[in-house]
């Protein structure tokens, strides 16, 4: 099924979507990769905040090219997203309701999916040069020293993607891999 939603994420509509079902997202969504996750993790255990209100929130974990003249942003394909494990109970304890990638999470990951009420999202790997045509704004808002890994938030509008793990825990990977 096709779905068109906004970010951030509203609460029913996370619990709507289903295992396998198109999205396209407008709206607000952070990029961030392993270097940005670490110092986000560390600050957390140091009792200090993120450098975004991560609430009801997307991150893309994407680490773009850089922008040729006349783009807002280079390349811009998804990330294994497996790199973010260790991370991301935490951050989605606090808040966050999706995340864009691509390949398998732990089960820890999928246990918070559920806990949490989020969704993991995959984007099509090797596509990146097309994802970032529906990447219209792109400003770097924490950790410039990273370079392509800093935090940026992105406007996007009909961001493709499909949902992979859903709020229920239902993971289109298993399911593909039992009707095989």
């Amino acid at each position: 099924m096709d779905r068109y939603i906004n970010a951030p994420l509203k609460e029913e509509i996370v619990k709507e979507l289903k295992a396998g079902d198109y999205v396209y997202i407008t709206g607000v969504i952070y990029s961030a990769r392993d270097a940005a996750h670490k110092r986000m993790y560390e600050a957390l255990e140091q009792g200090k905040e993120i450098p975004f209100d991560i609430n009801n929130n997307i991150i893309y974990y994407l680490g773009p090219t850089p922008e040729r003249e006349g783009q807002v942003i280079g390349s811009a394909g998804p990330t294994t997203s497996s790199r973010m494990d260790k991370y991301t109970p935490s951050l989605l304890d606090l808040g966050l309701k999706g995340m864009i990638g691509k390949g398998k999470r732990s089960q820890d990951v999928i246990n918070s999916v559920i806990k949490n009420k989020a969704v993991y999202f995959a984007a099509v790997g090797g596509a990146g040069a097309l994802l970032s045509k529906k990447i219209k704004s792109s400003k770097v808002i924490a950790y410039d020293d990273l370079g392509t890994e800093a935090i940026r938030e992105l406007y996007v509008e009909d961001f493709p993607v499909i949902v992979v793990i859903d709020s229920k825990g239902n993971n289109l990977y298993e399911i593909v891999m039992q009707s095989s």
